[in-house]
């Protein structure tokens, strides 16, 4: 197979150093090119043709965004954001996704616990979206022989079932891909919508908090980070914070949010897994799970228990997803009840929990 070829644009000689020497280690990825520059980037990416670009957020001139803008326009390239830890660095790479960006990373810091958890973030992005680069390049560039296509998950039942009136709470549960498609799902959601909601994203520390207030600007219901004691009411989406994971305990008849560290576990902190079974054990057969876009496999173990308990779950298709990696792995074990592309996921919400947008109060 052929390697992946990668254009790093960072205007950081350190940085452009640092994420060299970290993709130079792997025998599947090839470094074509490096530009200190958004202009020099958007030049280079003509030039080079690569199957991924890593994309600096903040830069000089043109800077990400306008870069990201210009790329995806000529050339639909992977492009893979480098982001710093701040609440502009967050905004503009949300921004930078809505534009055409597939994905992020944030920069080594404090974030990771050391080097290699940057380089197997990044690595892990970066054979996903180069092998879907070279199975979809122009008949211009010598292509690999696609991959056998792997057996279609089975189809889920024909007909939901007759009644959801009994729905307490729904669990949404995404990764790559996730900010883009939650900012399609919340936003159309109203403001009287009948249950209330709890979401995991995948994403480094710092960057949930950003997420919540992005999506409450934009939306009716009340979106905002999780916090210790926070109720579990309707009318609001708890995004539950990077780095930990969510416990649901009742109190003085309240469903009420506990956050705790992980045990070690867990592959990923905060959990799709935690999440669904945390939602089934708090509201059993009241529990609507939501599948988004995403890599891996998280959600599959937990969707399990909301499923055993009699919950429903409710899938993204492939064809809307970034990456149909975590909706899959749910229909194939057989837990997704209805599937749906992205432009449907709120409105199928809206019937599941007998509401229609014409009820919609904004």
């Amino acid at each position: 197979m052929a390697r992946v070829k990668v254009l790093v644009v960072d205007d950081s000689a350190f940085m452009r150093q640092a994420i060299v020497k970290m993709l130079e280690g792997s025998e599947d990825i090839e470094v074509v090119g490096t530009a200190r520059s958004g202009e020099e980037g958007v030049a280079r990416a003509a030039e080079l043709e690569p199957d991924v670009i890593t994309m600096d957020v903040e830069m000089p001139g043109i800077g990400g965004l306008e870069a990201v803008r210009l790329i995806h326009e000529r050339s639909r390239t992977p492009i893979i954001m480098v982001s710093a830890l701040t609440r502009e660095g967050a905004e503009t790479t949300f921004r930078a996704l809505e534009l055409g960006a597939v994905d992020f990373i944030a920069k080594p810091d404090s974030v990771y616990a050391n080097i290699k958890d940057v380089r197997r973030d990044l690595l892990s992005k970066i054979a996903i979206f180069g092998r879907r680069a070279s199975r979809h390049a122009p008949e211009r560039r010598p292509a690999p022989q696609a991959p056998a296509p792997a057996p279609a998950p089975p189809a889920p039942p024909a007909a939901p079932r007759a009644s959801h009136e009994f729905f307490e709470c729904t669990a949404i549960g995404t990764s790559t891909g996730g900010p883009v498609a939650l900012s399609k799902v919340i936003p159309a959601l109203p403001a009287n919508y009948p249950t209330p909601i709890l979401l995991v994203q995948h994403m480094p520390l710092g960057f949930t908090r950003p997420l919540a207030d992005r999506l409450n600007a934009q939306s009716a219901l009340h979106v905002v980070e999780a916090a210790e004691g926070m109720i579990v009411a309707r009318g609001t989406v708890l995004v539950v914070p990077s780095g930990k994971q969510l416990e649901l305990r009742r109190s003085f008849g309240e469903i009420v949010v506990a956050l705790r560290d992980d045990d070690g576990t867990s592959l990923h902190v905060p959990s799709v897994d935690v999440l669904a079974a945390q939602t089934a054990a708090a509201f059993g057969a009241g529990s609507l799970g939501v599948i988004l876009t995403g890599m891996g496999q998280d959600g599959v173990k937990g969707l399990r228990v909301l499923k055993d308990r009699g919950g429903y779950v409710l899938g993204q298709n492939e064809a809307t997803c970034v990456v149909y990696g975590m909706p899959r792995a749910a229909a194939v074990a057989g837990l997704v009840d209805r599937v749906e592309p992205l432009e449907r996921i709120a409105s199928a919400m809206l019937e599941l929990t007998h509401r229609s947008f014409g009820e919609s109060v904004r």
